[in-house]
């Protein structure tokens, strides 16, 4: 599915073996504890890697989170890949199958909420090189919505509210599954953007 999303692609590094466990446990340190909490010290011994091999592969902390973030939203794409891929072309069955699959990945990861939002929770400087990673995802994820609905309800304009109050369900079940109040917040929302879809298309 494409959008019209654009964005400056942020360095990377070539992963080595060791660089490669070391991004993972990063990945879950910053998750589990938040990013400030967790110094290159704790990773570095979680890895099994001196702080020697992880300055000389990533630099910096900073570049460590970039590596996290960027890895978090390849992966999550991939995951979402075949969701999409199997209901299309089906615009409403494509957006219900976003839910779902944010309901299934987070049934297999620790219900901490989204990384992303947690990450700018802590991340609210423009100039850190992993805010852009941020932002350009839940981007990304609006241009899905929008794009996803724009053959079910051909007003652009129409069709950019209804994006933007798909992406407000998800963005919001994600939070609420991430604080564990009620059960099941991404099966709620789910259901409660098939009757947006119901709405919007009877609007057309």
């Amino acid at each position: 599915m494409g959008t019209s999303e654009k964005r400056d692609q942020p360095h990377r590094v070539t992963m080595t073996p060791a660089a490669r466990r070391a991004l993972e446990a990063a990945g879950r340190l910053f998750y589990e504890r938040g990013i400030h909490a967790v110094g290159v010290d704790t990773i570095a011994a979680e890895a099994g890697v001196t702080k020697k091999t992880l300055y000389d592969r990533f630099g910096s902390k900073e570049q460590i989170v970039v590596e996290y973030l960027a890895d978090r939203d390849e992966r999550w794409r991939a995951f979402l890949a075949p969701y999409l891929e199997a209901v299309r072309p089906d615009p409403a069955a494509g957006v219900l199958a976003v839910f779902e699959a944010a309901r299934e990945w987070a049934a297999k990861r620790k219900a901490k909420g989204c990384s992303m939002v947690n990450a700018h929770a802590e991340i609210s400087d423009p100039g850190h090189p992993a805010y852009g990673i941020i932002t350009a995802q839940k981007a990304w994820m609006l241009g899905l919505f929008t794009d996803l609905v724009a053959d079910l309800v051909p007003d652009r304009e129409a069709a950019g509210r209804l994006g933007r109050s798909l992406m407000l369900l998800h963005e919001g079940a994600l939070v609420a599954q991430g604080m564990g109040i009620f059960p099941d917040p991404i099966g709620q929302a789910r259901e409660d953007a098939r009757q947006l879809l119901v709405e919007g298309a009877a609007a057309r």
